[in-house]
């Protein structure tokens, strides 16, 4: 290849190029993105609010109205590495795994001990976040470290 060739082999590490929306569907699409992003962060700082969804969903929504938002969002500190790792190898790493039903366990706990809530509301409680923990052990894979 000489120096005035661009190579326009895609990268893997890429996520796949799309035709952004225009209009109001674009505006939809990056006011959803965003929203979503408000809600992963806040997600990350407080129990029982998940995170890998919110960040999922914004991804979707910048790759379909923004790809410098999409860039930004696989960038970020933050969640960069969880995106990355849900793109490439469609799961999440063990300690984020274990991070999240460490968090489920005694969020709920503390709720169902102190919280007050009638009978049938810790039966939901304790049975929702039962299924939550069932479906992070056992649905979502675990991405292993390679080396």
């Amino acid at each position: 290849m000489t120096g005035n060739e661009t190579d326009t082999t895609p990268n893997p590490a890429d996520p796949p190029r799309r035709t952004p929306a225009t209009g109001l569907r674009r505006l939809l699409f990056v006011a959803a993105g965003l929203v979503c992003v408000g809600l992963a962060y806040l997600g990350a700082i407080l129990p029982g609010l998940p995170t890998t969804p919110w960040v999922l969903l914004a991804s979707y929504c910048f790759s379909r109205s923004s790809p410098r938002l999409q860039r930004w969002l696989r960038r970020s500190p933050v969640f960069g590495k969880l995106l990355r790792d849900w793109e490439e190898h469609g799961g999440i790493r063990r300690p984020v795994k274990v991070l999240a039903v460490t968090l489920i366990v005694v969020v709920v706990t503390v709720s169902l001990v102190v919280g007050g809530l009638p009978v049938w509301a810790k039966c939901v409680v304790g049975g929702l976040a039962a299924v939550g923990v069932g479906v992070i052990v056992f649905v979502v894979p675990t991405v292993r470290d390679h080396g």
